[in-house]
C-alpha cells in the first residue's frame, strides 16, 4: 500500500489519517508498519493538543469512587480516620497520608499514582 503520513491539522485531516492507521493496521510489511507508527503518534500528538486531559486531584477521584461504590462521606471514616478529616480531605485541606492511600488503594482499588498529589509551592 502506498501512502503518506498525514500532518493533522483539522477534522478533514483527522478522518483521514483515521482511514490510513485503519487500512495500515492488517499489513506486516515494515515499510506499512513504519508508516502506521508514524501516523498514530501525529494522531496521538494532534488528540493530545485538541482535546487535553485535565488532571484530577485525589479529592475528586475519592468523591468519584465514593458515587461508584454508593457510599456516603461517613461511610469513608473507616479508611480516612474521622468524619472531621474525611470532610477536610474532600475538600482539600489535608493531603493524603501514606497509609490512607494504601487502604483507599486496598479497600476501593484506586490507583496509588492518581492519590499522591504534588503540593503547591508555598
Amino acid at each position: 500500500m502506498k501512502t503518506e503520513v498525514i500532518v493533522i491539522e483539522n477534522e478533514r485531516d483527522l478522518k483521514a489519517a483515521q482511514a490510513v492507521i485503519s487500512a495500515l493496521g492488517a499489513s506486516r510489511r515494515p515499510a506499512d508498519l513504519a508508516r502506521l507508527r508514524a501516523q498514530a503518534l501525529l494522531l496521538q500528538a494532534y488528540e493530545t493538543s485538541r482535546w487535553p486531559v485535565a488532571a484530577v486531584t485525589p479529592a475528586e477521584l475519592i468523591r468519584y469512587a465514593m458515587e461508584q461504590h454508593g457510599l456516603a462521606p461517613a461511610d469513608m471514616a473507616p479508611i480516612l480516620g474521622t468524619r472531621s478529616r474525611v470532610s477536610e480531605i474532600l475538600n482539600g485541606k489535608r493531603p493524603l497520608t501514606l497509609a490512607m492511600i494504601r487502604r483507599l488503594h486496598d479497600r476501593l482499588g484506586l490507583p496509588t499514582d492518581l492519590l499522591i498529589a504534588e503540593r503547591a509551592a508555598a
